[in-house]
């Protein structure tokens, strides 16, 4: 079977198109062309250290000092967003820090911003 590719402007480069994927690059397309978050502040894929383990988070923007601003969590359209998906940014963030965590499946997308080491669910994308 033959696969498919899709561009990915902010990597600048042919990624294949499975289906997390395609919900990462819709969203993508959204953070820059509907909230217009710089893509050159964004971060695809990237690996951090979380304990012993090396993960990789799917999305992170950065602010305009380049510190980590959110981090976004994508899944393909069937997966819920549950608790193991939630569970999952918050162990990123354990190492990055973020004021905003997102997870999405493209079909849904819940946001959060972390004040005080609480979760507040937010009803919009923060403004960049």
């Amino acid at each position: 079977m033959e696969k498919e590719y899709i561009f990915d402007a902010v990597r600048k480069q042919w990624v294949v198109l499975t289906p997390e994927e395609w919900v990462r690059q819709n969203f993508l397309q959204y953070l820059i062309q509907v909230k217009c978050y710089p893509a050159s502040l964004i971060a695809i894929e990237k690996e951090i250290q979380l304990g012993e383990l090396k993960k990789r988070f799917d999305i992170v923007v950065y602010d305009a000092s380049t510190l980590p601003w959110m981090i976004i969590e994508c899944k393909e359209m069937n997966v819920p967003l549950d608790a193991a998906v939630l569970n999952q940014v918050l162990r990123y963030n354990q190492v990055l820090k973020v004021p905003f965590l997102v997870i999405t499946n493209g079909s849904n997308t819940v946001a959060y911003s972390t004040k005080n080491n609480e979760l507040i669910e937010l009803l919009v994308l923060p403004e960049f």
